[in-house]
């Protein structure tokens, strides 16, 4: 399918970032995983080793607010890897306040014994290693990890990201088509991860719980790919 979308901002140089990173990270951890890079921007997609990842936290501000759980899904375009699922609840160093339980419904009790954020770093960085990370709107996972390592390390984490609702807003929100509607006073197409779904027949999941939406997000681009891309795209065209 060819539709017209706008120019996209200059992406940076991920395989020379991580690589970067690679030679001055101070730790140990860190240094494994820039290592591994980042499969280089002209692969297509179909040969990318994927990992869904999501997280719940107490709110939406990285600065004043901290991580309860992450959920992560290993896949490909033809394949989702459950047997190789990995979930943690992790205790915030943060209070974790009433109005966030409704969400994500992970309760005092259940961090009271949690482990820190640090104690299943390694665990999560190698289960993201060598693999391209996919995330629905990366404004959460991307700027919480960050600020959570150079928290504890002194050290930021940053890497590629595929961001599937980004990806969306490029059909729903940036073509002639859309800008035109929003024109005549029509609201702009919802690009949440449960009406994303809905447009390409996957189903309805229950929401806010970090393993649950890692898998639909995985699922959501698989349907996205199939639908407006070819499998031989190079995944420098949809990463960030």
């Amino acid at each position: 399918m060819t539709m017209l979308v706008p120019r996209r901002p200059q992406i940076p140089d991920w395989t020379a970032y991580l690589a970067q990173r690679a030679e001055h990270a101070q730790d140990a951890r860190l240094a494994r995983f820039f290592e591994a890079g980042t499969p280089s921007p002209d692969t297509p997609i179909r040969d990318v080793p994927m990992v869904a990842l999501d997280m719940e936290t107490t709110g939406l501000d990285a600065r004043n607010h901290a991580i309860v759980s992450i959920g992560i899904v290993p896949f490909s375009l033809g394949r989702i890897q459950l047997s190789e699922r990995r979930y943690w609840v992790v205790r915030p160093q943060r209070t974790l306040h009433a109005e966030s339980v409704t969400f994500h419904h992970i309760t005092h009790t259940d961090i009271e014994q949690a482990p820190e954020l640090g104690d299943v770093l390694e665990d999560l960085l190698e289960a993201l290693q060598g693999r391209l990370v996919v995330v629905h709107y990366r404004h959460i996972e991307r700027l919480f990890l960050d600020d959570s390592v150079k928290a504890r390390l002194g050290e930021g984490l940053m890497f590629p990201m595929i961001d599937t609702m980004a990806v969306e807003a490029r059909f729903q929100r940036q073509t002639w088509l859309a800008r035109f509607k929003r024109w005549v006073g029509r609201p702009p197409a919802s690009i949440r991860l449960f009406d994303s779904r809905a447009r390409y027949g996957l189903p309805a999941y229950q929401g806010h719980h970090a393993l649950t939406d890692a898998l639909a997000t995985a699922e959501l681009l698989q349907a996205q790919v199939a639908h407006h891309y070819e499998p031989e795209m190079p995944i420098g065209q949809l990463w960030t």
